[in-house]
Order: structure tokens, then sequence, then C-alpha cells
């Protein structure tokens, strides 16, 4: 039987023209991924509330096995997995729909964290195998990111406590920092050798234990 996969992309949002996430997980070669690993994609809107009503249609629709969200990190160099999803929404700037919480929980009465269930060691020393640049990242902010990511684990612990779940980061595109001089960016090609190397090590893992 298939493992299903959901990966999770993001709109473009600040002003830029694409978001690398979303051109990862709409680009990649699903068949190439081998017939065991049944992907399936949703692109979230940069919003607060309806990213997560988004996600969760896209879980009830598809009851996956594994939960791969992307998002992007302007500024980083490397493909970032997240290790742990905090319950705290507090945005610099406002989301693609005006909104801007300032501390206040993702979901009120939750935990204060969760881990990360995604293999984020193997996934690391997966990618830099591959030649990718990869690091593990401790927070994935208090933005629209963590705001999913933290809304992924909760869910998954409530609901489907057999799956797999977490957050990846991930660098400008070339073409986005053309007028940034000096800021890091990662090609298309190594992008989506690094996704879809995070699938198949996700897949790999078996039950979801925290790493």
């Amino acid at each position: 039987m298939s493992a299903v996969v959901l990966v999770t992309a993001f709109e473009p949002f600040g002003g830029e023209a694409i978001n690398p996430s979303r051109e990862a997980v709409l680009r990649l070669d699903a068949a190439a991924l081998g017939g065991d690993i049944d992907l399936r994609r949703a692109v979230l809107p940069v919003a607060f509330g309806r990213s997560v009503e988004r996600l969760r249609a896209a879980i009830a629709e598809h009851r996956p096995g594994v939960v791969i969200c992307l998002g992007q990190a302007g500024g980083r160099a490397e493909i970032t997995p997240e290790r742990v999803a905090i319950n705290l929404d507090d945005a610099r700037a406002p989301d693609n729909e005006g909104a801007r919480p300032s501390e206040v929980p993702v979901v009120p009465g939750g935990p204060d964290a969760y881990f990360s269930t995604l293999p984020v060691k193997a996934i690391v020393a997966g990618l830099r195998a591959k030649g990718v640049p990869a690091s593990a990242s401790l927070s994935a902010g208090t933005f629209v990111c963590n705001h999913v990511f933290y809304a992924l684990m909760h869910l998954l612990a409530a609901e489907r406590p057999g799956a797999r779940g977490g957050f990846v980061h991930v660098p400008y595109l070339p073409e986005q920092v053309l007028d940034r001089p000096g800021t890091p960016s990662l090609s298309l090609e190594l992008l989506l050798c690094g996704l879809a190397e995070i699938i198949r090590i996700s897949v790999a893992q078996g039950p979801a234990t925290p790493r």
C-alpha cells in the first residue's frame, strides 16, 4: 500500500511575486518519488485564520500518514526543518489579509509547544549527503508559518496520533534576490531535490515519534 503524503506550501506574501515553497510543491515530479508514495498537495493562504482551515480540509480530504508543511524563510541559506512549534502568534507585519495578532495563543489552552515528528536529524543528514545545504532550526518564528506548524501538530496529536508531521523552511529562489545583494538563495533544482529527499526519509521512518 502506498504511503499518502500531504505536502503544503504558501502563496506569495510580503510583496513577493513568488513563494519558493509553492514553486517547489507544485513542480515536484510525483512519479520520481516511487510508486510507494502517494503525493498530495495543497497551497495555503498566508492568513492566520484561513491557513489552518485549508490545512484541516486537506488533511480531512486526503487522510495522510505524513504531513510536511513548507514555508519561505528569506535570508536563510539552507533548507531548515523546524524542531519546535510554539503556541504563540505575534506578528511583526500583517498577513495577506491585514491581520496582525500580538501575543495571542494559536490554540487557547493548548500545550506551550509541540516537537516535530519528522526525523529532523535524518533529514539534515540526508540532504547534505545529496549536496543540498541543510541544517536544523529550533524555531519557526511567530508568524503564519509557526501558526500552521503548531496547528498541524495539535490536530495530529488530537485526531491522527499515528501520523507524522512537521514544518520545513526554505530559502529564497535566485530570482528573488536580484535586488538584494548578499542575500542567500537556493536554486529550484536543489530545492526540488531536497523536497523529494525529505519526503522519502519521512516516509521511511515509520511510526511518528519526536526526533
